[in-house]
């Protein structure tokens, strides 16, 4: 059980060791899409999130991870 928490730390960590916020929005927006995804496919139609909704948070985890990916890229000024 240490060994999942210290991977999850790392992986949502800069390399400083800080928690990313744009990372755990990311992490907990794909979190989300995916668990709407399953349960999607086990329930009626009628159900189912607006797609706008479903868009929206899509539109905030690729906005989240790829400003994480720019920042690595681009570097950072400090």
């Amino acid at each position: 059980m240490k060994n999942i928490l210290s991977f999850f730390k790392s992986m949502l960590s800069e390399a400083e060791g800080v928690i990313s916020s744009k990372r755990v929005i990311g992490f907990l927006g794909f979190l989300v899409l995916a668990v709407t995804m399953i349960l999607n496919s086990f329930t009626d139609i009628s159900v189912a999130p607006s797609s706008d909704l479903v868009s929206a948070v899509e539109f905030i985890t690729i906005g989240a991870l790829f400003g994480t990916s720019l920042d690595k890229i681009m570097g950072k000024n400090k």
